[in-house]
């Protein structure tokens, strides 16, 4: 029977080993692997990225990767949409005035390090502006929060090999999953999009399962969110450009410990 959870994981006979005692042992099991596809994203007629990606929220993260990307501003610039099962294909018609320019065409986006570019596209770099929020962050919540969201996935404790991300703020919050960081990213920035709340980006932090690299900055800063919280570690390109953008940046954050590697002035709730 062919299930959702098909296209989510499959499942392999392994030979599992287990040493004790020095001695090493071996047994034959079954084990839940994640799946991934090669998403086509077409736009006006032309493909114009294809992402490595878990096989949920397809449009989500179609949505959100060309709000990433600086291609739409709103939901509205978005004309028509809709999955192709045949093709594993978003099919997007924009607006009239909005096209793809020929640099923007045709980029392969793995699951990985990094994408095939990263920092902020000179093409659009007009539409990347530093972050002004005067919001405060109590520490205690966010560690707290922090807690609560690293247990969250419940795709994670039954197959592994996916991150996690969290938007959260007053009132609203989207949990998204995916075998890469930024198509989790990407997932919640179309949720928002497609529901209208991008105007709670602005009073939001993102918690983030896995490390936090330039390219997942360029993300933060594109939406708006004046905080990420991270499980990981920063790269030092991402702690430069959380500086320079005016972001608030949390890395090692477990348990009851963390560093805050820029915007320290939002976070409130220490001991004097």
């Amino acid at each position: 029977m062919i299930t959702m959870e098909t296209f989510v994981f499959e499942e392999f006979e392994v030979l599992r080993f287990h040493r004790e005692n020095g001695s090493c042992n071996r047994e034959t099991v079954s084990k839940k692997v994640i799946s991934e596809i090669s998403l086509k994203i077409y736009v006006n007629e032309r493909e114009a990225a294809s992402l490595l990606c878990l096989n949920r929220q397809q449009e989500e993260l179609a949505t959100g990767f060309l709000f990433n990307e600086g291609i739409i501003k709103t939901f509205d610039d978005i004309e028509e949409m809709y999955y192709n099962d045949a093709l594993m294909a978003v099919m997007i018609k924009l607006r009239e005035g909005i096209n793809l320019k020929r640099q923007e065409s045709l980029r392969s986006v793995t699951t990985g390090c990094g994408k095939c570019y990263t920092y902020i596209n000179p093409l659009t770099r007009n539409r990347f502006k530093p972050c002004e929020s005067d919001v405060k962050f109590d520490i205690n919540v966010i560690v707290d929060t922090m807690a609560r969201f690293i247990s969250k996935s419940e795709l994670f404790k039954k197959v592994g090999g996916v991150h996690s991300l969290l938007f959260r703020s007053p009132g609203f919050c989207v949990f998204s999953e995916d075998i890469g960081r930024h198509n989790c990213f990407d997932k919640v920035t179309g949720t928002l999009l497609m529901e209208n709340k991008m105007e709670n980006a602005k009073n939001g932090v993102v918690y983030i399962s896995g490390r936090v690299s330039s390219e997942i900055l360029t993300k933060v800063i594109r939406l708006g969110v004046p905080v990420i919280v991270s499980k990981s570690t920063p790269t030092a390109s991402a702690v430069r450009l959380a500086e320079q953008y005016g972001i608030t940046l949390l890395g090692y954050t477990r348990g009851e410990t963390g560093y805050i590697y820029s915007g320290a002035d939002r976070i409130t709730g220490f001991r004097e």
